[in-house]
C-alpha cells in the first residue's frame, strides 16, 4: 500500500486517481461510500470486483478513511485478504500516524509519502527524480512571484487571481476549523484554537514562547502544546527544532514555527523565509520517503544570538546550512563560516531572493557562498 498524507487541497486525490484509469475510488466523506466501508472488506471487494478473475490488478483509492475509528483494522483486513489482486492507495489530510492509534499495526504493509504544495523544482520539472540534487534549471520570475504571493496549493497558484485566492483561503480556513477539528478531535474551544493559529501566523519564523502564547490565548502551557500538535497533524504549521550537536552554548529546546501555506505570512521577510523552509522540508521528506536516506531540517542558534536559518542533515550528519535574505544580501553573513566550522557541514549558502538566476551547480562550492534563490530552489524537489 501507499499511504499519501498532506494538507487539504494539495492534490492527493487527483494524484491517486491518476495512477490507474480503472481505479476504484472510495471516499469516507461520501455517505454511500461510508456505508460500504462499514459493511466490511468483503462488501468492498464485491462491489469493486476483487473477487472476480481479472487480467490486471486494480487500484483501490481510499480517501479520508482515517476518520473512521477502526480504520487501521479495516485497511489491514482489506490488504491481507486482497493484496494479491489490488494495489491500495490511502490518502488523508491528517497525519495518519498520529490519529486513531488503536487497532492492529500496519507495519510492513505500506510505504508512507508526504505530499507538499508546489515548489520551484516541481513547477519546472514535475517528473520524479532518481538523484537527490539535480542540475539547476531556469525558472521564470513570474512563477516565483506567483508561488510567493498565492502559495503552492495548485488551484490558487494556477489561477493566480487575487479575488479567487481570497475566497479559497477563507473557505480552506473554515474547512480546517469547522470540519477537520470537529471530525478528528475532541477540542471544544475552537475559537481559542483559531486565535492560536492567528498568533502563529504573526510569529512565522520566530522562536516559540509557549508561556506567552498561553497567556494571550487564555489557557495553560500544556494546552498550547497539545493544540500545536493538533495544528501540526492537520498540516497548518510545523515546528523546527535547534541543532545543538557540536555547537558551543547552543539553544536546545525552543523551536521555530512555520506554515504549510507560506502565503499566509504577512511580513515579507517572514514569508520569504517560510518559502525557503517549505522547499527544504519538502526536499527532506521526499528524499527520506524515496529511500535516499534519513534527511531532517533544523535551525542553528547559540546563546550569543548567532543564528543561521536552517541546517539540513543527512543520516544525522550536517550536510548544508542556509541563511535566507529577502533582498540582495550584500555582504555574506559571518555566521555561515562560524557555524560551518563548528558543525563541520559540507556547504554553506546565503540564499537571496532578488539575485538573478545563475546556471551553475551551487553544490560544487564548499566555502560559504551567496547564491540566487532561483538557482538553489531549482536544484531541490
Amino acid at each position: 500500500m501507499a499511504m499519501v498524507m498532506g494538507p487539504r487541497q494539495v492534490g492527493k486525490t487527483t494524484t491517486a486517481r491518476s495512477l490507474d484509469p480503472d481505479h476504484v475510488y472510495i471516499n469516507w466523506d461520501n455517505l454511500n461510500d461510508r456505508k460500504l466501508i462499514l459493511a466490511g472488506p468483503d462488501e468492498l471487494a464485491h462491489v469493486s470486483g476483487l473477487n472476480q478473475l481479472r487480467k490486471d490488478r486494480r487500484t483501490i483509492v481510499l480517501d479520508e478513511v482515517h476518520k473512521y475509528r477502526h480504520w487501521k483494522n479495516y485497511v489491514k483486513g482489506l490488504y491481507d485478504s486482497f493484496h494479491d489482486r489490488a494495489g491500495f492507495v490511502i490518502t488523508g489530510s491528517a497525519r495518519m500516524d498520529i490519529y486513531r492509534r488503536g487497532g492492529d499495526s500496519l507495519m510492513g504493509r505500506y510505504f508512507g509519502y508526504r505530499m507538499h504544495p508546489l515548489s520551484v523544482g516541481e513547477v519546472i520539472r514535475p517528473a520524479l527524480r532518481d538523484s537527490v540534487i539535480l542540475p539547476p534549471v531556469s525558472v521564470s520570475a513570474d512563477d516565483i512571484e506567483h508561488l510567493l504571493r498565492f502559495g503552492g496549493f495548485p488551484e490558487p497558484f494556477v489561477k493566480a487571481d487575487t479575488r479567487f485566492y481570497n475566497r479559497w483561503r477563507r473557505l480552506r480556513s473554515e474547512q480546517l476549523f469547522q470540519d477537520d477539528i470537529r471530525d478528528l478531535t475532541l477540542i471544544q474551544e475552537v475559537s481559542q484554537l483559531q486565535m492560536l493559529s492567528e498568533l502563529l501566523i504573526d510569529r512565522t519564523g520566530k522562536l516559540l514562547n509557549y508561556s506567552s502564547l498561553a497567556s494571550t490565548v487564555g489557557c495553560s502551557v500544556d494546552t498550547i502544546r497539545r493544540w500545536l500538535d493538533v495544528l501540526e497533524s492537520l498540516y497548518f504549521c510545523y515546528r523546527i527544532q535547534p541543532w545543538y550537536r557540536n555547537v558551543t552554548k547552543s539553544l536546545r529546546k525552543q523551536p521555530k514555527v512555520y506554515l504549510w501555506d507560506w502565503s499566509l505570512a504577512k511580513d515579507t521577510g517572514s514569508r520569504v523565509e517560510n518559502f525557503v523552509a517549505a522547499h527544504l522540508l519538502k526536499a527532506c521528506h521526499f528524499w527520506t520517503d524515496a529511500g535516499f536516506g534519513q534527511f531532517d531540517l533544523y535551525y542553528l542558534r547559540d546563546k550569543a544570538q548567532r543564528e543561521v536559518d536552517f541546517v539540513v542533515t543527512a543520516d544525522n550528519t550536517p550536510w548544508f546550512i542556509v541563511e535566507v535574505k529577502a533582498s540582495d544580501g550584500g555582504r555574506i553573513s559571518p555566521n555561515l563560516a562560524y557555524f560551518q566550522e563548528q558543525i563541520g557541514c559540507e556547504h554553506a549558502f546565503q540564499v537571496e531572493l532578488k539575485a538573478p538566476y545563475v546556471e551553475r551547480d551551487c553544490f560544487e562550492d564548499k566555502k560559504p557562498i551567496r547564491i540566487p534563490a532561483a538557482t538553489f530552489l531549482s536544484q531541490l524537489v
